[in-house]
């Protein structure tokens, strides 16, 4: 005796559940790989860490990206991490 349609609706409805959470795992995932340039993500970042991903994206324009070149690019001189506030007069 053949199952009627109506009875596999459910379950149609749970694997097209199933594939959309799926499918959105993955595009997030490939996101956060693309948003690092290909790297996986890093977790517990201290100060340390942060400063030198700040000094990273200040060398290479990228925050994942890091330079092997033993001197800085040019008006790298000027790129001071350091905020300072407005003096008063």
């Amino acid at each position: 005796m053949p199952v009627p349609f109506e009875a596999l609706i459910p379950y149609g409805i749970i694997l097209a559940t199933y594939q959309m959470f799926g499918a959105t795992g993955a595009g997030l995932s490939k996101f956060r790989n693309w948003q690092n340039g290909g790297k996986r993500a890093r977790r517990s970042l201290d100060q340390w860490d942060r400063q030198m991903m700040d000094r990273d994206r200040r060398l290479t324009g990228f925050l994942r990206g890091q330079s092997d070149a033993p001197l800085a690019p040019a008006g790298f001189e000027l790129n001071n991490p350091w905020r300072v506030e407005k003096r008063f007069v």
